[in-house]
């Protein structure tokens, strides 16, 4: 029955995109851009005046996606590629008839592009469609960069890669010149690369952006399916590179009630770039040491919370293993590696990995060795991950997890598909997937369990419409996973309206939701678990960057046992309906102030629950820039009434590009602690780094404040190239 209700609630999407005009001009001529080889030495300074900037094919044909789609650029952007027999480079002219309106906060690595002037490009390495890099600079030279996978379903942002980029800003407008090293890259053995490339413009205080390809408003500059062509690379196929990164770790850590602890380790990573497509990472000692806090989460719900991964080592090959059967359930969470329950570090003595495309098949393999730690033995972990291209932009893979240790094995193996289209109706994106898992653990008294999942998505700009359902059995047991519940199905419909009304001047865009709902019911007895529902009566953006939204909730929750919400405070087992209503609103992010309101109050399981929430972020200049939050939440119960406060602050303060650090602090009153965390980093050369880190915890129990623990740490990575 409620797989019929999703089944007719696709079919009227479906055939209601019919009535929605088609825009199928996304191409802009010239859609192929040349690059040219130099001998001549290319100085990264962001002036463009070696010769060859002026030899090499210009390309300026920009069109608006915002806020006047299909219409010319208002002002010119021009782009230039070269390259030699080790980098990439990319010229950008960024002419601007107000230069002292130029929008450029940030400075600092992986900086909040989406405030900011700024110019983006992405490479198709191997034209396929699917997969890619984003690069991102500002008038500044603040760099931004990640992985893109699934066409831009996904997008790596914790990727850093090596690189490096410079600017000038004149009266005639500001300038880019990048330089990135084909060692940085993956790409096929070809003699003759032909890669997808795209390139894209924000300018802030019009609001204006503009792409040189794909630029109709159901697209992305991420969907790389949608880029122009570069050729002219030749020569390049034999780059091998053999990279040493070793690190070193000093520093010291007190307890209020132990003595100090000396903290000195060492290790490092060798990375052999077997071809421009494959390459291969040993380590040793591996280098786990987080340089930012984790931030604090008071949890008010019956399930696990989900922490993103931090550690570098994990961060460059994440996407290789992700797997279709969603977040709420992955068969791979890294923080599972090296980690207790507690967030303890467990050594890990060594390992490898192999990452790489090569022809349509995608390869990610790694094999980790921890160390024995207290009760815990000494534990292999293996992940394998192979994806095969098929069709135009689809792919097909299998996974499978291994978790060894004397005596004992648990694995999950499983299979997942996806077929994606970006021409539907014309210029439509649309996709269809599901993924099939199994879990094996040997000591268990049912060794087997089983997740699944299935989805729809139409994702584009007049009509948003998903619909998922997911599984996972009481036996599913991914010990190197993660999963939010156990023993559940869900049923998932999100459908969205965003109509652009010319009649109202000041709207850029309207939002309605007729429904959008996660409905939980019980794998074995198919009684409800829980349902989660929205409707949105309306939400909307303006032209000058604000948006609003209102939001009625119905919501409902099935306790088998009774919960302790909060210390003392206990709600009974039963079945409870209840409604809430939201209200959020943004002003724009452009601005040196901006914020963030969030109101939602209504019933509560068998009360009462008012919670709101305030974000002030406020841009000094472009070297420093404040924010703060907090959060309240009230709750009246029977059992009880308590209140959650929960506050953080962050100062970010940046002298260049290479040279920048920021004091974050964090309080709640359920834990009554404070974190507070300082970091410096400072880059001397790209892919090397220097970290100094401070944490300092602050017990607030009592009726004075105690320092409970302080960590003071300082990190060299250096790379060698050999």
């Amino acid at each position: 029955m409620r797989k019929g209700v999703l089944f007719s609630l696709f079919t009227f999407t479906f055939l209601l995109s019919f009535t929605v005009d088609v825009t199928y001009g996304q191409v802009s001529q010239p859609n192929t851009i040349r690059a040219m080889f130099t001998n001549e030495p290319i100085k990264v300074d962001g002036k463009l005046i070696e010769p060859a900037w002026q030899k090499a094919q210009h390309i300026s044909n920009f069109t608006q996606r915002e806020l006047n789609e299909g219409q010319p650029a208002t002002e010119r952007t021009e782009v230039a590629v070269l390259y030699d027999h080790k980098n990439l480079y990319i010229g950008v002219w960024c002419y601007d008839s107000n230069v002292e309106g130029l929008i450029a906060q940030g400075m600092q690595r992986d900086f909040d592009y989406d405030s900011d002037d700024n110019f983006e490009f992405v490479l198709d390495t191997y034209h396929d469609g699917r997969n890619g890099y984003l690069f991102v600079t500002n008038p500044n030279a603040a760099r931004f960069d990640a992985l893109i996978q699934n066409n831009g379903d996904r997008v790596n942002r914790s990727w850093d890669g090596v690189w490096n980029v410079k600017t000038t800003v004149t009266q005639k407008g500001w300038f880019a010149e990048f330089v990135i090293p084909f060692s940085t890259l993956k790409f096929s053995t070809k003699p003759e690369q032909i890669w997808g490339i795209n390139f894209e413009r924000n300018i802030r205080r019009k609001r204006e952006q503009v792409l040189w390809q794909g630029w109709s408003r159901d697209s992305e500059l991420e969907q790389v399916s949608r880029a122009g062509i570069l050729t002219g690379i030749k020569g390049i196929s034999g780059v091998t590179l053999i990279e040493f990164k070793p690190y070193g770790i000093a520093g010291f850590e007190t307890f209020s009630d132990a003595p100090t602890n000396t903290k000195l380790n060492a290790g490092g990573d060798l990375n052999y770039l077997i071809t421009p497509s494959m390459k291969l990472n040993l380590t040793v000692n591996t280098d786990f040491a987080q340089v930012e806090s984790d931030r604090m989460q008071v949890n008010l719900t019956r399930f696990s919370l989900y922490y993103p991964e931090k550690r570098a080592f994990f961060l460059e090959g994440r996407n290789y293993f992700d797997f279709g059967l969603g977040r709420s359930t992955q068969p791979f969470y890294s923080r599972r590696i090296g980690l207790t329950n507690e967030g303890q570090a467990i050594p890990i003595l060594a390992g490898a990995r192999l990452l790489g495309k090569e022809g349509s098949t995608t390869l990610g393999a790694m094999s980790l060795q921890t160390a024995r730690k207290d009760s815990i033995p000494s534990t292999n972990y293996t992940v394998l991950r192979w994806k095969q291209d098929i069709f135009k932009q689809s792919t097909i893979g299998v996974i499978g997890v291994g978790k060894l240790q004397p005596g004992r094995r648990n694995m999950v193996y499983g299979t997942d598909f996806l077929y994606s289209t970006t021409s539907m109706f014309g210029d439509k994106n649309f996709s269809v997937g599901g993924a099939i898992a199994q879990s094996y653990t040997s000591d268990a008294k049912n060794k087997t369990g089983l997740a699944s999942r299935v989805f729809v998505d139409f994702p584009n700009d007049l009509i948003d419409f998903s619909a998922v359902w997911d599984r996972s059995d009481a036996h599913f047991n991914p010990e190197t996973g993660f999963q939010r519940r156990t023993n559940y199905q869900m049923y998932n419909a999100d459908f969205r309206i965003k109509p652009r009304p010319k009649f109202i001047p000041w709207i850029q865009k309207l939002v309605f939701k007729p429904f959008d709902f996660n409905y939980y019911v019980d794998d074995q007895t198919h009684k409800m678990q829980s349902l989660w529902s929205e409707f949105r009566p309306l939400g909307f953006t303006t032209k000058s960057g604000d948006f609003f939204e209102s939001n009625i909730q119905r919501r409902a929750e099935n306790l088998t046992e009774d919960f302790e919400i909060h210390k003392g405070v206990v709600i009974p087992k039963g079945e409870y309906w209840f409604t809430r209503y939201e209200l959020q609103y943004g002003s724009f992010r452009g601005k040196p102030y901006h914020y963030f309101i969030f109101f939602n109050w209504g019933q509560y399981y068998d009360g009462q629950r008012t919670e709101w929430a305030i974000r002030n972020v406020y841009q000094i200049n472009r070297h420093v820039s404040a924010s703060v939050n907090y959060s309240q939440n009230f709750i009246s119960l029977p059992g009880g009434d308590f209140i959650v406060h929960e506050v953080s602050g962050r100062v970010t303060m940046a002298v260049n590009p290479d040279l920048f650090g920021s004091i974050f602090g964090q309080w709640n009153n359920n834990d009554n602690e404070v974190l507070l965390n300082f970091r410096v980093n400072w880059i001397p050369t790209p892919g090397t780094n220097f970290y100094f880190v401070v944490n300092q915890g602050l017990d607030t129990s009592g009726h004075s404040v105690r320092a409970t623990n302080t960590t003071v740490l300082t990190k060299l990575v250096w790379r060698f190239v050999l």
